[in-house]
């Protein structure tokens, strides 16, 4: 099978790694809006060859769109106009509702299946793809119906083959989900980062001192924010909910502080640790 990878950064470029090493795909083709990073994906060999946007889809089985979730609105549509029956089109976003709404109003709208492999680093470009990249991680398949059946039976199989778990949702649901587990997560990173860089003037201080609980916490603040501003504008009512939600459990570890209110601090902590239980279910 020939894949076509749209966007040949981290997550395109793991992706053609894992489609290769499975034998699902014997030729991937790659297709980059910047040619520093298609030229770098060629060195690499994540990609045999690199075609523009059209020419790489018509040769083609399979299409996979890995690139930033505003870049999806002007591409979707060329991708889905060029495609046919005969092909099948993914994407590995971070936001869904959006897409789905998009790729419904498209020409072969029932060849694309909306994915979100959940992995990700906070490293980007294609020296950023690493192998085995996918195994053991969940993905998310959404709106399962709105595809084509042999459609979504190929994308099932992808990832059987890369050893994920598959999970289906509607996109709706998926986006106040990734709002809880994900985004959050990078808001608070890049909180955290600023907060330590206003307040601590001493650079040699934070890397001297900082444990790794600290580096771990704030390795997401490294993210690209190319790739961050855009799902939080598209996932903005759902993270603002999220967000009300933290600031409103921060003012309580606040507030414990400023009443010397030390027996709810330490209630609150132990209703935290019970995160373990869901986390460690295995």
């Amino acid at each position: 099978m020939t894949a076509a990878i749209i966007g040949t950064g981290l997550i395109g470029g793991s992706m053609a790694i894992a489609l290769k090493a499975h034998g699902l795909a014997d030729t991937i083709i790659g297709v980059d809006a910047s040619e520093a990073h298609a030229l770098r994906a060629l060195e690499l060999q994540l990609v045999d060859q690199v075609l523009p946007l059209k020419e790489a889809v018509q040769a083609a089985k399979l299409v996979v769109m890995a690139v930033p979730v505003d870049a999806m609105n002007e591409l979707l549509p060329q991708v889905l106009q060029a495609a046919n029956q005969q092909q099948v089109v993914m994407d590995v976003g971070s936001t869904k509702e959006p897409i789905c709404a998009l790729a419904a109003v498209c020409d072969n709208a029932g060849r694309f299946v909306a994915t979100h492999p959940m992995w990700g680093t906070e490293f980007s470009g294609p020296d950023a793809a690493v192998k085995g990249a996918f195994s053991g991680k969940a993905t998310v398949i959404c709106n399962k119906e709105a595809s084509d059946a042999d459609a979504v039976a190929l994308v099932e199989q992808i990832y059987q083959k890369l050893q994920m778990h598959i999970l289906y949702m509607t996109a709706a649901a998926h986006d106040v989900h990734v709002a809880y587990i994900s985004h959050i997560s990078h808001i608070t990173s890049f909180a955290l980062a600023n907060t330590v860089l206003e307040k601590e003037k001493e650079e040699d201080a934070i890397f001297e001192l900082a444990s790794g609980g600290f580096e771990s916490t704030v390795r997401l603040a490294k993210s690209n924010p190319a790739m961050w501003v855009p799902i939080l504008m598209q996932n903005r009512e759902n993270v603002l909910d999220v967000l009300n939600e933290h600031i409103s459990q921060l003012r309580k570890f606040k507030a414990c502080l400023e009443k010397e209110n030390y027996d709810y601090l330490r209630e609150l902590m132990e209703q935290a640790n019970t995160i373990r239980k869901v986390l460690n279910r295995n």
